[in-house]
């Protein structure tokens, strides 16, 4: 029962604070780690530990899936070089460079122990990519390549520490088997989530009911996640893999009411996780306060920020040679894919935000070596973690915002120049299939004109001609006209069930139209 509570009380705060962040107009990461700071130092409040495993597995599967799915594989095979360099170069740059700055700044800490630090805080953070770029006016380049390093980056990460603390805890490490069982991680679990993703897609038809449609997509990223790791293979390219071809197949497997039920079921799902998994990184405080014990805190806060500024310079001087050098040196190359402007290579360069990855990855550190001694430095490298997340997040989230407006960078239109390009595709597909029915016995003769007419009435709104596009305040008077008179709708529905005159099923079954057809304005 105290479990329950305390998830509860949890799931509690976590809406109060994203609420907040909503009016404050502040991406929710950063006011639930503050929150969850500032509960784990309130006297009397029971200390919640957070389980590494556990959050590995309960945190990581759904956010990359879900990731995946969105992701535009187009986009993303588009942006593979600038995603693999950061996913895979900068990761084991970083490592390296943050293992030299450790062994030079923590007195004692000898060279394998300083590569598990450098590989702790080496991933920048799905969640904390995905989270906090969707109030942000970036371009969509920059997004798909942030997301797509964040898909990638937790795999080559994982394995860097993996090596790292075997070779702390054995005092044996073989670059040769490493490499190996790097392709070998990688290749199968990559081979692993594409089964997944098959199967899901053969499973999802056979099923034909919405909730267990919906169901079976919540369990997905387990399925990818759980047995990968099992086998010893990368559970996170699993997972991304299943994601990506499952996103790819889905309009074609999913029908339209699991689409529309699942997406709100997904948010709401992500919300929850991205939500508990700030708040229980910043009350894990208490708990590296209690371990820490009578060291000097001073010292390591120190270290801590060095560390954290090493972080963020070597993620600023990788970007920028990584970006340009490789067009300077091949001209195919700059013909091909032009140097983009400085701006938005900035903003790649200074989203490096830690998360629960980094964490979860210093709470999983062994306690004692092969030879019973206990490992070097635990405490310290789970303290230097944390404070490397805080650091990275308040210290660059918050001001990601105003740097923005600064450097006056603006979401491009884009996607919306290719969704008014696909809406009159389908428009004229529409009308194309109707003039080859037309005359069919089945065919009523009183409504195939109506329908005919809305299709016209799509195509002239959709019009390249500037002459026919209805400008912003009309496009807003005729959206705020269908508003009123749906309120409207709705009040009458109300009125009917409070004099008895209708009961509450039939009710909802008309508000349930009213509904559709405000979400149909939405999208």
């Amino acid at each position: 029962m105290h479990e329950f509570e305390l998830i509860a009380g949890l799931l509690v705060a976590v809406c109060l604070l994203v609420a907040l962040a909503n009016r404050l107009h502040i991406p929710y990461p950063m006011v639930l780690l503050v929150g969850g700071i500032v509960l784990s130092l309130v006297p009397g409040l029971p200390e919640v530990a957070l389980d590494p495993e556990l959050a590995l597995v309960l945190f990581l599967p759904p956010v990359l899936f879900s990731a995946a799915f969105f992701t535009s594989w187009r986009d993303f095979r588009a942006n593979v070089r600038a995603i693999s360099l950061l996913a895979f170069g900068l990761v084991l740059t970083t490592t390296v460079l943050v293992a030299v700055v450790a062994h030079a700044t923590i007195d004692g800490m000898n060279w394998a122990t300083a590569f598990v630090l450098g590989a702790i805080v080496s991933p920048p953070d799905a969640v904390a990519a995905t989270a906090v770029f969707q109030r942000l006016g970036v371009p969509d380049r920059v997004v798909t390549i942030l997301e797509g390093e964040s898909l990638v980056n937790d795999a080559s990460a994982l394995v860097a520490y993996q090596f790292a603390v075997v070779a702390v805890v054995s005092g044996v490490f073989s670059p040769r088997e490493a490499a190996f069982e790097f392709v070998v991680l990688g290749v199968g679990g990559v081979a692993f989530g594409l089964l997944v993703g098959v199967a899901l897609t053969r499973l999802i038809p056979l099923v034909r009911e919405p909730s267990l449609e919906i169901t079976v997509s919540l369990l997905a990223p387990f399925a990818a996640y759980i047995p990968a790791e099992q086998l010893g293979l990368s559970g996170v390219l699993a997972t991304v893999m299943a994601g990506l071809y499952f996103g790819r197949q889905a309009p074609s497997v999913l029908p339209p009411s699991s689409r529309i039920r699942g997406q709100a079921v997904w948010e709401v799902a992500l919300l929850l996780v991205n939500g508990l998994v700030f708040i229980l990184i910043g009350l894990q405080l208490s708990g590296i306060r209690e371990a820490l014990g009578d060291r000097a805190i001073g010292t390591l806060m120190w270290q801590a920020l060095v560390i954290s500024a090493a972080v963020i310079l070597i993620r600023l001087a990788w970007v920028f040679p990584a970006t340009y050098l490789p067009r300077m040196l091949s001209s195919r190359l700059a013909a091909r894919d032009p140097a983009p402007n400085w701006r938005p290579v900035f903003i790649v360069a200074w989203s490096g935000r830690r998360g629960v990855v980094s964490l979860a990855a210093a709470l999983a550190l062994p306690v004692t070596l092969d030879d019973g001694s206990l490992f070097p430095f635990r405490s310290e490298i789970i303290s230097i973690a944390f404070i490397v997340i805080v650091v990275t997040l308040l210290g660059q989230g918050l001001p990601l915002p105003w740097i923005i407006r600064k450097l006056n960078i603006h979401g491009d239109s884009v996607v919306e120049e290719e969704e008014r390009a696909a809406k009159r595709a389908a428009a004229r597909a529409a009308l194309a299939r109707i003039d080859e029915l037309d005359g069919e016995s089945w065919v009523p003769d009183d409504h195939i004109g109506e329908l005919r007419d809305r299709y016209h009435h799509m195509l002239d709104h959709l019009s390249d001609d500037e002459e026919t596009t209805l400008d912003d305040d009309h496009i807003q008077g005729y959206l705020r006209l269908r508003q009123e008179a749906r309120a409207a709708a709705r009040r009458a529905l109300i009125d009917l069930r409070d004099r008895g005159e209708i009961g509450d099923e039939a009710r909802r079954r008309v508000e349930s139209a009213l509904d559709l057809d405000e979400l149909r304005v939405e999208i």
